[in-house]
């Protein structure tokens, strides 16, 4: 709504009522409240009868205060309605095209919970432009996660309506991040009954529940209280292996990160060694570790180690180097 215009309007509404309650106290003597309650009815057109035998003069005023009020009542209301009718349509078009992105996703991720864990993620993914949809029911998070503009679903999390609207059927994962372990078991056991094979990544708050989780058919579970933790205790012990750590996993001014990268169906690299492939040489990349696709892990795999389709192989190296590996690759 344009507030000036509407500011306005009542201005006139307000200076309208005044000017009519000064004017039958003045040229129709009456007492104040009467000259504001003329007014009031005269400017409404409901129909009331003269509070008193009104002169020539107190007529004319009466007509005056009819056309004017009339003509800023309909403003004023016009200008709310534009509002009302105009604010509808945009909400209406906006989740229209809210669900159309929504249905378009493949691939992506169900982010389940817009609390401290979720929003990190989020922030992760949308940095990396690797698609997801948030599923949260809070107003608060509703709206900064509108400010952010990250898809979502305005629902309840752990219901089948809300996976089947973020589209669960065409996901590549799911994360439950709220604030319960219960829901999250709850969602977890509502995603697998949807779709036994998507990945399934569950937070966790408490260790206990971890062994819950899993049953209820969570890939991976996640304790970030347990982590953080661990991580506090090795700053304390081994600071520099930390440091290291978080210059290959969280990214730096150094540009360095530490990646995985798939060998494809059809790559020229089937079949080559780790000497044979130069992925060293050409992409300046450390070799940390492939995991093979039978899920064994190979650390600090020889020079002769072979690669297969279907291997992870784990590398730090340069932001841009790492693109144009995982292309070949």
């Amino acid at each position: 709504m344009d507030s000036r215009k509407l500011g306005y309007s009542l201005m006139m509404l307000v200076a309208l009522i005044a000017l009519g309650t000064i004017a039958y106290t003045y040229f129709e003597g009456m007492p104040f409240f009467d000259a504001f309650y003329m007014t009031i009815i005269t400017i409404s057109t409901v129909g009331f009868s003269e509070i008193v035998p009104l002169t020539k003069v107190g007529r004319s005023i009466t007509v005056v205060i009819i056309i004017l009020g009339i003509s800023v009542g309909t403003y004023t209301v016009g200008i709310i309605v534009q509002w009302l009718v105009s604010g509808e349509i945009q909400k209406i078009f906006g989740r229209r095209k809210l669900q159309k992105q929504i249905a378009d996703l493949k691939n992506h991720f169900i982010i389940c919970g817009f609390g401290r864990i979720g929003q990190t993620i989020c922030q992760e993914l949308f940095e990396d432009s690797i698609n997801f949809v948030v599923i949260e029911q809070d107003h608060a998070a509703i709206e900064e996660i509108i400010s952010l503009k990250y898809l979502f679903i305005e629902m309840d999390a752990t219901s089948e309506g809300a996976l089947l609207a973020a589209g669960i059927m065409n996901a590549k994962g799911l994360v439950a991040a709220v604030n319960s372990d219960a829901n999250n078991v709850f969602i977890t056991l509502t995603a697998k009954g949807l779709r036994p094979d998507i990945f399934v990544m569950a937070r966790s708050s408490e260790e206990k529940n971890e062994k819950k989780l899993i049953k209820a058919g969570a890939t991976r579970v996640v304790s970030p209280y347990l982590i953080g933790g661990r991580k506090m205790a090795h700053v304390l012990k081994r600071p520099t292996v930390v440091d290291f750590l978080d210059i290959a996993t969280m990214g730096n001014k150094l540009g360095l990160i530490m990646e995985e990268a798939e060998v494809g169906q059809n790559s020229g690299f089937i079949g080559k060694n780790l000497i044979e492939s130069r992925l060293r040489q050409e992409f300046g990349v450390i070799i940390v570790a492939i995991k093979k696709i039978s899920g064994q892990m190979v650390f600090n795999p020889a020079p002769t180690e072979k690669l297969e389709a279907g291997d992870v192989i784990v590398v730090i190296g340069q932001t841009g180097d790492m693109k144009r590996m995982r292309a070949i690759l």
